[in-house]
């Protein structure tokens, strides 16, 4: 699927004050939503403390340890062994 192909569905999601709305049950849909996050919200190239993790999550949803946890748990951000910081996988 292409990037436009996705966006409407992922922009659903966003309320117009660029909050998330809700983290779709849906896997599929969700990943989309993961993929678009990991690609608007974090850097290639960057190291992220777990608190500027959250800070960042925290500007789209209250929940952002779910959102965190999905995150990692999709390999879409990668966390150091000691839990010491957080990278974009595709850097």
């Amino acid at each position: 699927m292409t990037d436009a192909a996705v966006a409407p569905a992922v922009s659903a999601l966003f309320a117009p004050d660029g909050r998330l709305i809700a983290v779709p049950r849906r896997a599929a849909r969700r990943e989309q939503l993961l993929d678009h996050l990991t690609r608007t919200l974090f850097e290639p190239d960057r190291s992220y403390t777990e608190r500027e993790v959250n800070d960042v999550l925290r500007t789209v949803h209250d929940d952002f340890p779910a959102l965190r946890r999905y995150l990692v748990e999709g390999r879409l951000l990668t966390r150091a062994q000691d839990g010491s910081s957080y990278r974009r996988a595709d850097a």
